[in-house]
């Protein structure tokens, strides 16, 4: 088993190589935005909840979060392994997740941190928001704040895990299949050493 937390900020390509993960070591994506989606999208009380904080470039409430979480991990007892996509954002969520992969009996073995610059994110995210119908990735103002919001809340995450023993820099920048073969090789070599 392989437990990753797939990292950068918001529009730096952590969606695209969490698929292409999934089917290469068989994990489970697990992806906040994605729940975070279906949620709103079938307005259940969480997903209002969300929505209202998500249209402002805000970060949901870590115990929404970690709610959600629980519930997917849980609902694959017998998974080769998780990958995060979105999760943790913050200390206290990193120390949840910690603790919720314990009470599973296992841990976070990776943080894979995707590096990219500023001027490449909004570009990305906005060129995203002609095609996803997302407010937040059309305002660039909107798009500035998601990005503060990452540096000062989120990027001690990687510290964090750091200070483990577990953070890892992959470039991403260039091609969707030049960021996957960098991805392949961290994990590879990681796994090697579990």
């Amino acid at each position: 088993m392989i437990n990753l937390i797939l990292f950068g900020p918001p529009g730096s390509g952590k969606g695209t190589q969490a698929e292409r993960l999934v089917d290469q070591y068989n994990l489970v994506h697990i992806s906040t935005g994605d729940l975070f989606r279906y949620e709103m999208g079938n307005n259940t009380p969480l997903g209002i909840q969300a929505k209202s904080f998500i249209a402002r470039g805000e970060l949901v409430p870590d115990e929404i979060t970690i709610g959600m979480l629980r519930n997917k991990v849980e609902a694959h007892p017998d998974a080769n392994g998780f990958i995060f996509d979105g999760f943790p954002r913050t200390i206290r969520q990193a120390e949840a997740l910690d603790h919720l992969m314990n009470e599973e009996g296992t841990s976070i073995h990776a943080l894979i941190a995707l590096q990219v610059d500023d001027d490449e994110i909004i570009q990305r995210i906005k060129l995203r928001g002609a095609t996803s119908g997302r407010s937040d990735d059309s305002d660039e103002g909107i798009i500035r704040n998601r990005l503060d919001v990452y540096k000062k809340e989120t990027t001690p995450v990687f510290d964090y895990y750091a200070g483990q023993g577990k953070s890892h820099l992959v470039e991403g920048t260039g091609s969707i299949d030049a960021i996957f073969d960098r991805l392949c090789a961290a994990i590879n070599a990681l796994h090697a050493g579990l």
